[in-house]
């Protein structure tokens, strides 16, 4: 087998994230595969072969899958955002908690209660938050907002009728890609470093209705007075609480903040969950599903069980909203986060829920935790996808808690820790997974663990 070569094969299994299985009896090997389901007959690529391990990529699905649907989003396919559209939804949840359960059955000592996937409340339109693009649709070729091309860094698709956002998104995403044409502007190229326009952040809370809009350029541009005033006359279901402009001439493709403009209202909103009240920044973490998070949040206080008297850390904390969550049936929460201006919303929402035994700290939780001067009786880590620092995984375990539970965003992050934590004396009790993206690969973890050796 040679890096360029064509073959054909049935996917039989697709591991995470997104690794389709192919058996080439010829060859007598195996071949992973991207962005393919089970039981499609697919034209692949050799994109590369090391080790005696095979890579592909698919040209063409020759054969559908026997439970494979019509997607809902017309992008499907050439928008790089959603994999498995193209599944009933029920199939979607099957699929995912089979390669999660594999994974944890490999990863996890002993027995452990297997806690199953839990759907998401909303299917479609339930993501508050979308990050679109500015960029060329192909080289050379006319203006674009939206969503990067599937395996393409520069190409962009513009997502009119992307079925993850609800229509106030596509309304504002339309109206902000009209303007920028008007005014002739160039797109900020990323090879080149020159142009203006780059990114069009929308926030819009579930319960609330809140929208906050902001636009990314480069310190070169001009007042966008004129655009607020068109996203304000457009008849959104939702109410705009905020229309910003943030300056970035960072050499990154990332949304940094180096200065932003008011131009309309105010640069938060409010959202709710379980009955409490967050307000949000442009840039603070907040968990892009709301009602998928009240699922997350509520399968985590359920694993915790009874926190009357006792001290909890919520290590990187991001906003507070576990923290908050807790507080009412804990002695006292104890937040850390490295993000500054989350910290200070944390801050402010659990002054706004009248929370009084709430304390957050700005810091690398490496950093803070030595010198906390709370023992913890229970630690709860929700740490970003790369998981957490081996050296503050010591030190975490260092406290010797009884009850420990780690919420995962990305589960291969979480394989690595728990090799850490169950050789130093923690038992994995029980795992759940929590469908927060409907219709991507993504899942979230919650595992539950206690300490077996003293």
């Amino acid at each position: 087998m040679k890096k360029g070569q064509i073959y054909e094969g049935i996917i039989e299994a697709v591991d995470f994230p997104n690794k389709g299985i192919v058996y080439l009896p010829e060859e007598e090997k195996y071949v992973t595969v991207k962005m393919g389901i089970p039981g499609q007959k697919v034209r692949f690529s050799v994109n590369k072969v090391r080790q005696g391990r095979a890579e592909g990529r698919v040209l063409e699905v020759l054969e559908t899958a026997p439970n494979e649907v019509k997607a809902g989003c017309p992008h499907f396919g050439q928008c790089g955002g959603c994999t498995y559209q193209n599944l009933p939804y029920e199939e979607q949840l099957n699929l995912k908690e089979q390669q999660i359960k594999k994974m944890m059955d490999h990863a996890v000592d002993g027995d452990y209660i297997w806690d199953g996937i839990k759907e998401s409340p909303a299917k479609n339109a339930y993501r508050n938050k979308m990050e679109f693009s500015f960029g060329d649709e192909y080289k050379d070729g006319p203006l674009a907002l939206g969503m990067h091309k599937r395996g393409s860094f520069h190409d962009i698709v513009n997502v009119e009728e992307c079925c993850i956002v609800d229509e106030d998104f596509r309304m504002i995403r339309k109206c902000t890609l009209d303007y920028a044409k008007e005014t002739g502007l160039p797109y900020y190229h990323r090879m080149r470093h020159t142009g203006v326009f780059r990114h069009l952040l929308v926030r819009k809370a579930a319960r609330t209705g809140e929208i906050l809009i902001d636009l990314v350029t480069t310190g070169s541009a001009p007042s966008f007075e004129p655009w607020a005033r068109q996203l304000l006359e457009l008849p959104l279901d939702g109410r705009i609480s905020g229309i910003l402009h943030t300056k970035n001439d960072s050499v990154a493709d990332v949304v940094k903040d180096e200065g932003t403009i008011i131009l309309y209202g105010q640069d938060y909103f409010y959202e709710e969950l379980l009955g409490l009240k967050f307000k949000i920044t442009p840039f603070s973490f907040f968990q892009t599903n709301s009602l998928g998070a009240e699922v997350l949040y509520e399968t985590t206080r359920r694993y915790i069980g009874d926190t009357k008297d006792k001290v909890i850390f919520d290590l990187y904390s991001g906003t507070g909203t576990i923290a908050q969550i807790l507080a009412p049936v804990a002695k006292e929460v104890v937040g850390v986060e490295i993000v500054e201006e989350a910290v200070r919303a944390a801050k402010e929402n659990a002054e706004l829920n009248g929370l009084r035994n709430c304390a957050f700290i700005a810091g690398d939780v490496l950093k803070v935790i030595d010198g906390l001067e709370e023992t913890p009786e229970l630690i709860v880590l929700d740490p970003p996808r790369d998981g957490v620092n081996p050296k503050a995984l010591e030190k975490i375990i260092g406290f010797g808690v009884e009850k420990m539970v780690y919420i995962a965003c990305k589960p291969t992050s979480l394989v690595r820790d728990l090799e850490m934590l169950q050789g130093r004396g923690y038992r994995v009790e029980k795992i759940a997974c929590i469908d927060l993206f409907p219709g991507t690969y993504h899942v979230e973890c919650v595992v539950l663990m206690s300490r077996v050796e003293k």
